[in-house]
């Protein structure tokens, strides 16, 4: 049965052993500090990069990347909307970067389980962020930065300074998932108050 805290964990980046091992699939997170945005495009380049023996634009050692692309910025605003995008998208790249010193990851939708291998391997855990609701996480941004690959436009790496962003964890450091826990925990609740299923 999955049970919350009643207040959400705040975390800061970069991320750090201790705190995450604290964190379980469920949990409400408000996090504070810098997240890269970065998604498929940006993740190929990463990883193509690094192949070739050249250096990352970023030391990723205890960092956040959300899979998101911001909307153009409207005046008086950090940021445009800036809603999750399908995190397995970049199965194909995550476990290197994980490797690579990687914690925190921000999207929607399950990852594949090499990458749940690879997040218990490495010591990782999967945020997800409420899809359809881009306009109200831009109101946890306070800055955005430029950091790599301005030629993929809207895929660019860039450095989101943010406070309070809402995120829920997903897959925890012992690789347990709330797409599988959060449907078991409701049918055992049906069964507890007698209603069939």
């Amino acid at each position: 049965m999955i049970s919350r805290p009643e207040t959400p964990f705040r975390m800061t980046t970069p991320l750090v052993p201790e705190a995450l091992r604290g964190l379980r699939c469920g949990d409400a997170v408000l996090l504070s500090g810098t997240i890269f945005t970065a998604r498929d495009a940006a993740h190929r380049r990463m990883v193509e990069v690094h192949l070739r023996g050249e250096p990352l634009p970023l030391d990723l050692r205890g960092q956040v990347i959300y899979y998101a692309g911001p909307s153009p910025t409207p005046p008086g605003r950090a940021v445009g909307a800036i809603g999750p995008t399908t995190s397995g998208r970049m199965d194909p790249y995550t476990p290197l970067l994980l490797e690579l010193g990687l914690r925190g990851m921000i999207g929607k939708g399950r990852r594949s389980a090499e990458v749940v291998r690879a997040m218990v391997s490495f010591g990782a855990v999967y945020f997800g962020a409420t899809g359809g609701a881009a306009a109200l996480l831009a109101r946890s941004v306070r800055r955005v930065l430029p950091v790599a690959y301005d030629d993929l436009g809207p895929e660019a790496i860039t450095a989101l300074e943010v406070e309070d962003f809402p995120v829920t964890v997903v897959v925890d450091l012992r690789g347990h998932d709330l797409y599988d826990e959060g449907p078991a925990a409701f049918l055992e609740s049906l069964k507890g108050s007698g209603t069939g299923a």
